[in-house]
């Protein structure tokens, strides 16, 4: 503790005896519980996110796993939980246990009678093709960064400054924004037909000159244009929101460390005086 923060923690702890109020008995032990819980908190907050957010993260990838093993309740019951946090269309999806780690909205619908965005994301996968997460690949990359982000952060999280807001707006939520919303007005006017302008991207296909192969313009397999588009977007929307608001929510959380030090040091003199 350096002599600044000293000399901080001490006018804080004169000024706060100066209108201390007596407390006793059980409110002042609920009250250094409290404090007690609260600096634990500030201190722990990165790797309480990590461990917490990390398992809502990871998740996800046990459901295939859990099928390919015969466990068909608790994957179930996974995607079941998840499909309220990700649309789980089975054209935008990475799938494990297969021949292949991704599949083309036709061989899909070669398989599956259901059409339409309902019909269509009850495809979970079957033992011939492999199942699949119980994320997309853009949420992968959208929660999936959020999480790395949190890990790059606890090794720089003394020397890091927060992203400029502007730079926040440029480079992390327009992208995601563009590509994200324009996926979502090709799936209302195109539905699941796959003739939408971002299912087919001639428009792309005719600023390029055609100079890459047929099938990096057209669907949603990996390394196709919509495909990199949604992992490239949502790395880049995770990792600038981390290295906007953590290094913020990290000061706010040394402040709370400081007044809770006060207030516990208050405790302490007050049950010497006792």
């Amino acid at each position: 503790m350096g002599p600044a923060r000293k000399e901080i923690e001490g006018d804080l702890i004169r000024g706060a005896d100066m209108q201390q109020t007596t407390v006793t008995g059980r409110t002042r032990d609920l009250v250094i519980g409290v404090d007690r819980l609260t600096q634990w908190i500030s201190c722990h907050w990165l790797a309480a996110f990590i461990a917490i957010y990390g398992a809502w993260v990871i998740v996800p990838f046990f459901a295939p796993l859990f099928m390919e093993a015969g466990a068909t309740a608790p994957a179930q019951g996974i995607y079941a939980i998840y499909s309220f946090f990700c649309h789980q269309l089975p054209q935008r999806s990475l799938f494990f246990g297969g021949p292949k780690v991704m599949y083309s909205l036709a061989t899909i619908k070669s398989v599956w009678p259901k059409d339409g965005f309902e019909g269509l994301r009850g495809f979970i996968g079957n033992p011939q093709m492999g199942y699949k997460m119980a994320w997309s690949d853009r949420m992968i990359s959208f929660y999936g960064s959020v999480w790395v982000g949190a890990l790059i952060f606890a090794f720089l999280r003394k020397r890091l400054r927060s992203l400029p807001t502007l730079a926040w707006i440029l480079f992390g939520l327009v992208p995601v924004g563009i590509d994200g919303g324009t996926h979502f007005i090709n799936d209302i006017l195109a539905g699941t037909s796959g003739t939408g302008f971002r299912d087919t991207n001639a428009w792309l296909q005719l600023l390029t000159g055609n100079a890459f192969p047929q099938w990096f313009y057209v669907g949603d397999a990996l390394g196709s244009f919509n495909s990199d588009m949604r992992w490239i977007t949502g790395i880049l929307f995770g990792l600038t929101t981390v290295w906007f608001l953590f290094p913020m929510i990290e000061r706010e959380m040394r402040a709370v460390q400081m007044e809770v030090a006060v207030q516990l040091e208050r405790a302490r003199r007050g049950s010497s005086a006792g």
